[in-house]
C-alpha cells in the first residue's frame, strides 16, 4: 500500500463541496497518511501531474475552518470523461503512474454521477491491473440526483438558497398595482429536485410561487400559458418556478425552442434560455408585463446562507470516506441514510459503486402535484430539515473571508 493519499474535486460544485474535502483531509492525517494531496482540477490535471500538497496548505486549524465556509471547488475543478479502459487504456496507465510515484494508496473523488463514473472506471482498472490502490467517491451535487443516498451534500445550501430567494421575489413582484409574470429559471437537467426547492418559500408570510414545473413531467406550452392566464386572473403577479430541463413529451428542452446548445464533454447540452423563452411566449399571449430571472451559478456557490446541516453532513461523507478506504473498502461511495424527520437524524452508510454510476434519482410522484404544479407536504417533510440553522461566517471589512489556493 502506499503511504500517501490524494483527493480531487470535479463537476459542478457546491456551497459545502469544501466541507467534504476538509473531512477527507481531517480524516486521512488522523488515520496516517503521511502526505495528503490535492489534484488541481481533479484528473484532469493529475494526467498533467498537476498537484498540491494539502499538509502543508491546510496545516492550520484555521485554515481548515475557513475552508469549511469557503465556496465553489478549493482544488479547482473539471468535466472529463475517461474512455472505457478495454478500448483506450492509455489514461490510465499516466495516472497509475502518478499515483506510483507520489506513493498513493488512498484515492477520493468528491463529485456528483459523472465524478462516479470515474470512480467507477478507476477501481476496476484497479481490480483488473490487480493494483492495491483504493478508490472511494464522495457524494457532491445540488441536483441531489445520486442513487442510493438519501440527499446529496450541497442540496440543502441550494435548496435553502432557492427557498430564500423564491420568497424575495415573490413580496418584489407586489409592489405595483399591475399585472406581471417572473418566470425563475433554476438548475436541474432532468431530475427537479432544485425546482421543488421553491416550494419552501411558501409559509404563513408568503404565498409562494404560482406554480411549479419540473423535468419530471412532460411540458405542454398550450397548457402552461393557460395555467397562467387561470392564475392571473385570480393573481394579477405571479412568480413561477421552472426547472431550466423543463422538456416536451417528445424529449426536446424547451431551451432549445429559443435557441440552439451547446454540449459538454461528456454529451450533457448546456440548458439556459428556458425562462426568457417562456416570458417570451406569455407576453405575446398573455399581453402581461414579464421578467426572466437566471439564479445560475447563484445557487451553487452562496455559503454565505449555507445549511448548518448541510456543512456538517459534507464533512462527514468525507471523513467515512477515509475512514472507509484506511479500513480496506475501495469501488464504493459514502451515501446519507434518513433515520427519522422528526427529530432529524441521519448517518452514513458505503454503497457499490457500479449502483451508483450512471443512474439518476428522480422527483418521486407522491412528492409532486402535476396536474396543479404544486409539491406535496411529503416533499417538504423531506427537504425542510435539509435547510435548518446557518454558519456563521468569518467576516473581514463586511465580507466572508475565504480560502483561496494560491
Amino acid at each position: 500500500m502506499g503511504a500517501n493519499a490524494i483527493v480531487g474535486q470535479s463537476g459542478g460544485p457546491t456551497a459545502v463541496i469544501n466541507a467534504s474535502l476538509a473531512g477527507v483531509f481531517s480524516v486521512c492525517r488522523a488515520s496516517g497518511a503521511k502526505t495528503v494531496y490535492g489534484m488541481c482540477h481533479g484528473v484532469q490535471g493529475l494526467l498533467k501531474e498537476e498537484l498540491v500538497n494539502l499538509s502543508e496548505k491546510l496545516a492550520s486549524p484555521l485554515a481548515l475552518e475557513l475552508l469549511r465556509r469557503t465556496p465553489a471547488t478549493y482544488l479547482g475543478s473539471c468535466r472529463y470523461k475517461l474512455p472505457d479502459y478495454r478500448q483506450n487504456p492509455e489514461p490510465y496507465e499516466t495516472l497509475f503512474s502518478v499515483l506510483k510515484k507520489y506513493d498513493i494508496g488512498y484515492f477520493f473523488y468528491i463529485g456528483g454521477n459523472d465524478s462516479m463514473d470515474t470512480i467507477l472506471k478507476l477501481s476496476d482498472y484497479a481490480a483488473a491491473t490487480s493494483s492495491d490502490v483504493r478508490f472511494i467517491g464522495v457524494p457532491k451535487t445540488i441536483d441531489n440526483d445520486l442513487m442510493l443516498t438519501d440527499h446529496t451534500p450541497g442540496y440543502g445550501s441550494a435548496a435553502k438558497y432557492i427557498g430564500v430567494t423564491v420568497k424575495e421575489l415573490v413580496r418584489d413582484s407586489t409592489i405595483y398595482d399591475l399585472k406581471s409574470i417572473t418566470v425563475v429559471e433554476i438548475m436541474g437537467r432532468n431530475a427537479g429536485w432544485l425546482a421543488a426547492a421553491a416550494a419552501l418559500a411558501e409559509g404563513e408570510d408568503c404565498e409562494g410561487p404560482a406554480m411549479i414545473c419540473l423535468p419530471e413531467t412532460p411540458f405542454d406550452t398550450e397548457r402552461f400559458v393557460e395555467q397562467a392566464a387561470r392564475l392571473q386572473s385570480k393573481t394579477p403577479s405571479l412568480v413561477i418556478a421552472v426547472s431550466e430541463g423543463v422538456r416536451t413529451a417528445d424529449g426536446c428542452y424547451v431551451a432549445e425552442l429559443g435557441d440552439s446548445l451547446s454540449t459538454d464533454p461528456f454529451g450533457h447540452k448546456n440548458l439556459t434560455g428556458t425562462a426568457r423563452y417562456l416570458c417570451g411566449l406569455l407576453g405575446e399571449r398573455l399581453h402581461t408585463k414579464t421578467r426572466a430571472v437566471e439564479l445560475s451559478t447563484l445557487q451553487r456557490c452562496a455559503a454565505h446562507i449555507a445549511s448548518q446541516t448541510d456543512v456538517q453532513e459534507a464533512y462527514q461523507a468525507g471523513g467515512a470516506a477515509a475512514k472507509a478506504a484506511f479500513e480496506g473498502c475501495t469501488g464504493m461511495m459514502v451515501g446519507l441514510t434518513r433515520l427519522s424527520d422528526d427529530p432529524y437524524l441521519c448517518v452514513t452508510e458505503l454503497h457499490d459503486i457500479h449502483h451508483v454510476a450512471n443512474f439518476e434519482k428522480m422527483v418521486p410522484q407522491d412528492y409532486f402535484d402535476a396536474d396543479n404544479g404544486r409539491m406535496k407536504p411529503a416533499f417538504l417533510d423531506y427537504a425542510l430539515p435539509l435547510i435548518q440553522s446557518e454558519v456563521t461566517q468569518t467576516m473581514v471589512r463586511g465580507l466572508p473571508q475565504h480560502l483561496r489556493l494560491t
